[in-house]
């Protein structure tokens, strides 16, 4: 079977995922499009498929299995309560929502509903760097973690990008992919501001030094350099009571020359990711075609993860520590994070 998906924004992402469901993975098929620019929608709409006017009715699209949710962000939470009430899997870009309040009406609809439906796009979990290193926690060969040290850098943002994004569209990456990687939930945040770059916009708070803590006392600190000018550089490193794990850089020839010895480093995360990307939509195309529940990041983890940014965000504002209130997890997405 193909499993035929209708896809709502079609800006960069949007266009990125329908070309990768397009000549990537095999068994997906885009059959309809739409975005708030018409023009752009007939533009990404690969061929045979429709444009249609709004997300509701690429929703209710007869030709439509499985929808994509790649448009802005404070619309996701619309589009996917419709795509729960019409029964039809749902795979939506972070964030699930911009609210707490909208994340939890998702994960009251999908409880109804009976069965999961919705992914998030935490393409972290995907990276095969990082699922080494669960696979190296799970197994206790460093024993039960204690520190966990990360860094993710860019070389440089736009002047649009302001201080609350590096926790809302930045750091939530690591929210995301830590709370998966320790099986622990982070309940308190804060934000340590060093010397600011000279790099930087004016208006930017960065670098910014994020400290969280977990259900079963893990201390994490996460470094959010978004003008580091050097590349595109992600690192997570594990230490516990027995021994370290430490995320790989992304594999690079070394070249000697002039007396040096070096490798390049990446500029952007496209490439960082990119094989992420198609490994998770090529299992979640996987799931929907054999009838399955997905196996990515629930909406309780975009709910978790949109409660613990905000979180981060007044830890920033106020310069205290922010407990970060989750709701109690409900049996029915399982596990502990």
């Amino acid at each position: 079977m193909t499993v035929r998906v209708g896809v709502i924004g079609a800006g960069w992402i949007g266009k990125e995922h329908i070309r990768r469901l397009t000549d990537t993975i095999t068994g997906a098929r885009v059959t309809a499009v739409t975005d708030i620019d018409a023009a752009r929608a007939a533009e990404a709409a690969p061929v045979g498929a429709r444009v249609l006017p709004d997300g509701a009715s690429v929703v209710a699209a007869d030709d439509v299995d499985a929808v994509l949710v790649t448009s802005w962000g404070p619309t996701h939470a619309e589009h996917v309560l419709n795509a729960i009430a019409a029964g039809k899997p749902v795979f939506c870009e972070k964030p699930l929502a911009t609210t707490a309040e909208d994340c939890l009406k998702i994960i009251e609809a999908e409880q109804a509903h009976g069965r999961r439906l919705v992914q998030v796009g935490f393409m972290r979990r995907y990276d095969a760097g990082y699922r080494q290193m669960k696979q190296v926690i799970e197994s206790g060969r460093i024993g039960e973690p204690l520190i966990v040290h990360c860094a993710h850098r860019n070389p440089t943002v736009p002047e649009s990008y302001t201080s609350a994004m590096a926790a809302l569209d930045t750091a939530v990456h690591e929210v995301d992919v830590l709370r998966w990687l320790l099986d622990d939930e982070i309940v308190s945040t804060q934000v340590v501001t060093p010397r600011a770059t000279g790099k930087r916009f004016e208006h930017l708070r960065d670098p910014q030094i994020m400290l969280f803590e977990t259900a079963k006392g893990v201390r994490i600190d996460l470094e959010v350099f978004v003008n580091c000018q050097y590349g595109y550089d992600i690192q997570c490193e594990a230490v516990g009571e027995e021994g370290l794990v430490r995320l790989p850089d992304p594999a690079a020839v070394g070249v000697r020359s002039a007396g040096q010895h070096s490798t390049e480093v990446l500029t952007d995360w496209v490439g960082r990711f990119a094989d992420a990307f198609d490994t998770e939509f090529r299992e979640w195309i996987a799931a929907v075609d054999a009838g399955n529940e997905p196996t990515g990041p629930s909406a309780w983890d975009g709910y978790a993860a949109t409660v613990i940014t905000s979180a981060t965000v007044e830890a920033l504002e106020s310069g205290r520590v922010i407990a970060t209130d989750l709701k109690p997890r409900p049996t029915f997405y399982g596990g502990i994070a």
